[in-house]
């Protein structure tokens, strides 16, 4: 897991825990790293001072335990495959499908699928509550 900084195009700072590097690389391009205060998208890694290890022994910084890291990215896990396993996947057509539930054109029901963060934005500007998926567990076994 890797701690950054965070600021939003408003300067709302706020810290994020991904995966890896890459997992925030992936998450930030597709739109799913999105400021808590103002739910904006237009998110950037922020200055961060290193951990410098220096002559005198400092005690580590805190963050989650590995325990706490597993149970975390588990429920992750969880939460993706019940919505795959629950929900109707509509592709690309997520942003139009979910304006025609909010609507009431379309019948209600739970759906998921791919929207640009302009898409998310104007969905979530109208009011149309939208959430992103948390991202596919990574396999480490495939990954080394």
């Amino acid at each position: 897991m890797i701690r950054y900084a965070l600021r939003c195009e408003h300067e709302h700072e706020f810290e994020g825990w991904f995966p890896s590097s890459d997992g925030y690389d992936d998450q930030a391009a597709r739109g799913l790293v999105e400021c808590p205060m103002c739910a904006s998208r237009a998110v950037r890694k922020s200055i961060m001072a290193p951990a410098v290890a220096g002559t005198k022994k400092r005690e580590a910084a805190p963050g989650p335990s590995p325990e706490m890291q597993t149970m975390v990215l588990e429920a992750m896990a969880k939460v993706r495959e019940h919505v795959e396993a629950e929900f109707d996947y509509v592709g690309d057509a997520f942003a139009r499908e979910a304006r025609a539930i909010h609507d009431g054109t379309s019948e209600h029901r739970d759906i998921y699928g791919e929207a640009t963060p302009a898409e998310v934005r104007a969905l979530k500007e109208d009011g149309v509550p939208v959430s992103p998926l948390p991202p596919k567990p990574v396999d480490k076994r495939k990954a080394n």
